[in-house]
């Protein structure tokens, strides 16, 4: 289920071409394979638990962008009044 994007007319297909050697991609191919098959294989992740921002995370971005802001503002040219 996890390969199916992989397949092509239900057969996965890896290509190496790393090394001169004809034998050594084939064996890297055979450890990407391998790799691939495991990673499959694995359980999937817990889902991600959704949580909120702090108060104080929320402050300091809040402080961040107005100094952000008086910083910009000093590069503007002075208004003629």
């Amino acid at each position: 289920e996890r390969l199916r994007g992989r397949l092509v007319g239900g057969v996965l297909t890896i290509a190496a071409s790393e090394h001169r050697a004809q034998l050594r991609n084939r064996e890297a191919a055979r450890e990407r394979l391998a790799a691939l098959v495991a990673e499959a294989l694995r359980p999937p992740a817990p889902p991600r638990r959704a949580t909120k921002p702090s108060r104080g995370s929320r402050e300091r971005r809040l402080t961040a962008k107005h100094r952000r802001t008086d910083v910009k503002s000093l590069r503007r040219r002075p208004r003629e009044e």
